[in-house]
């Protein structure tokens, strides 16, 4: 029998744990009947607590989300927007939780507060928030389709506001760097709310936010009604008027969460299913569109010539989305324009295989985020994604309630005759998107993948890996990625191939420090059917397999 003592230099007292991952960490994928997955422990267990309580995929999704507001409060908040993907057992059905510009808001607004050189909305403080959406969200996939009442959901994250939880060692990291951000942490209520003893919390300590379990409560025992049309939202107006900003009850009052019709794109015997615009889900569907055109098989996974085509195609796509995707009513394209096979295979003839390019929108007209997913034996899958934007979002922390507000607002341009132009009440562009694939009418997975302007690239990379190459959603997951940003430069992650990163710098494309720890190459969440497709060749097989990333600190979960 082995024992240690309090001598251990390692981890006692005067030396603290080395919390820095030295070694590549090998994770083996979840089977089970029932699973909720997502990037915090805590999170996932509670989702799965409810089920036994005998909710379904989705009860459980809204108590990990509501947890999620509290674990990983640099990602998002009680302030944050929302979007899902859910298969009820018959169909696919869309929310777009997002939120809405306050009934100030004009591109004159800004230019009269902020000034004429002013190109966007500002990124901290009142300039960037819009009526927060997942609340609203919750309470609408509960009454559409839960099980247990609304305020039993509610209940792990109120216990863990008033318990408290342990930091750990990811969230620590991106809450410290927030915390060295002048303009973020100098915003109204901001340090009071998470710093509160004057820094970051360090790794393992307990953290604990009253004020926010006071919200979950009022939330929990009115159905989110005291957030829109009560006490909370008249706290947010008092806190505007008090400290610069234009937002009122009466925006919160007018928010409604909006049920739609998610849009696909067929891909290697599937069909990719996203949330139309406002949202970049339909760049995806734009580079699966492209790689249809290209002989991607032809090459080996991880080739320099299947990275290139496939970087190549994401960035055809991205340079149509930020020309034309907004809120869809005030689009000049229709995502039916923009997915058009002709045109998609237009674009595909674009790419050199020798050759990275800046390209240029086309003309298809003729003439800081938290991801979850949860599954249940009943059929049910929930594809789910909530953010405040960028970290810890506005910076703004209602006092008293806990409530940090989003930053969504500075995706909006003040570019006069832009489709994307602030307006009132209208939603800005935006970049959380969970997705959802079938084969066949039928579904097959429910995944996502975080972190800005990654997420459709995320879903693209993981999806060629396992629909092209036959990768199982673990490795897919695990595998190295690129992130294009812009015009010729890409970033990689430090373990791809040095041959590959080579091979692609040998191609034209301008490759960043591939050690540079601020890069944010996403984290995602699978679950596969495992009567799905190439998971599983029993066609009677029951359950799901999960993979989580560990690129955050990520657990799937289930029994």
């Amino acid at each position: 029998m082995s024992s240690s003592s309090g001598s251990s230099s390692t981890g006692s007292k005067n030396k603290p744990f080395d919390w820095h991952q030295a070694y590549p960490s090998v994770r083996s994928p979840l089977f089970a009947r029932n699973i909720v997955s997502t990037s915090h422990p805590l999170a996932a267990q509670a989702g799965l607590r409810i089920m036994a309580q005998g909710g379904n995929a989705v009860d459980a999704a809204i108590a990990t989300a509501a947890c999620m507001t509290l674990l990983e409060p640099c990602s998002n908040g009680l302030g944050s927007d929302a979007f899902c993907i859910l298969w009820d057992g018959k169909e696919l059905h869309g929310l777009n939780a997002s939120g809405t510009a306050p009934a100030a808001w004009t591109p004159e607004y800004f230019f009269k507060t902020y000034g004429r050189e002013a190109k966007t909305p500002p990124k901290r403080g009142w300039g960037g928030v819009t009526v927060p959406g997942a609340v609203a969200g919750w309470v609408a996939l509960s009454e559409r389709f839960g099980k247990l009442e609304f305020a039993a959901l509610m209940q792990p994250a109120i216990e863990i506001a008033e318990r408290g939880y342990a930091v750990p060692v990811i969230v620590q990291r991106k809450w410290a760097m927030a915390a060295e951000v002048a303009d973020l942490t100098a915003q109204p209520g901001f340090a009071e709310a998470f710093l509160p003893k004057g820094r970051a919390p360090a790794v393992g300590e307990n953290f604990k936010f009253a004020d926010a379990a006071r919200t979950l409560r009022l939330i929990a025992e009115t159905r989110g009604e005291a957030f829109y049309r009560g006490e909370v939202a008249a706290a947010v107006e008092r806190f505007a008027r008090a400290t610069g900003g234009a937002i009122t009850a009466a925006d919160f009052a007018a928010y409604q969460p909006e049920w739609v019709k998610p849009i696909s794109q067929d891909y290697a015997g599937h069909s990719l299913h996203e949330i139309p615009p406002n949202g970049q889900g339909i760049a995806a569907l734009m580079a699966l569109g492209i790689l249809k055109h290209l002989d991607l098989r032809a090459h080996s996974v991880d080739s320099v010539a299947a990275q290139h085509l496939q970087i190549e195609a994401m960035k055809l796509a991205f340079a149509d989305i930020y020309r034309y995707v907004a809120d869809p009513r005030s689009m000049e394209l229709s995502s039916a324009e923009l997915l058009d096979p002709a045109y998609l295979a237009q674009r595909a003839r674009l790419i050199q295989p020798q050759r990275a390019q800046d390209f240029n929108c086309g003309n298809p007209v003729k003439g800081g985020t938290i991801y979850l997913t949860a599954a249940d034996e009943s059929g049910m899958m929930v594809s789910f994604i909530q953010s405040n934007y960028m970290g810890f979002g506005s910076g703004l922390v209602l006092p008293g309630y806990g409530v940090s507000l989003q930053n969504r607002g500075h995706c909006f341009t003040l570019e006069a005759g832009h489709p994307n132009v602030v307006a009132p009440g209208k939603r800005p562009f935006h970049t959380i998107i969970p997705a959802f694939l079938t084969r066949e009418g039928r579904p097959v997975m429910s995944f996502g993948v975080m972190g800005g302007n990654m997420q459709p690239q995320g879903h693209m990379q993981t999806l060629v890996r396992m629909l092209d190459y036959g990768q199982n959603p673990q490795a897919a997951c695990d595998a190295p990625r690129w992130r294009f940003n812009e015009a010729l430069s890409i970033n990689v992650e430090p373990h791809m191939k040095p041959a590959t990163i080579e091979g692609l710098r040998a191609l034209g494309h301008v490759i960043g420090d591939i050690h540079d720890s601020y890069q944010d190459f996403g984290a995602g969440q699978f679950i596969w059917r495992l009567d799905g497709g190439a998971a599983s060749p029993d066609a009677d097989a029951q359950g799901y397999v999960a993979a989580s990333d560990p690129r955050r600190d990520g657990a799937a979960v289930g029994y």
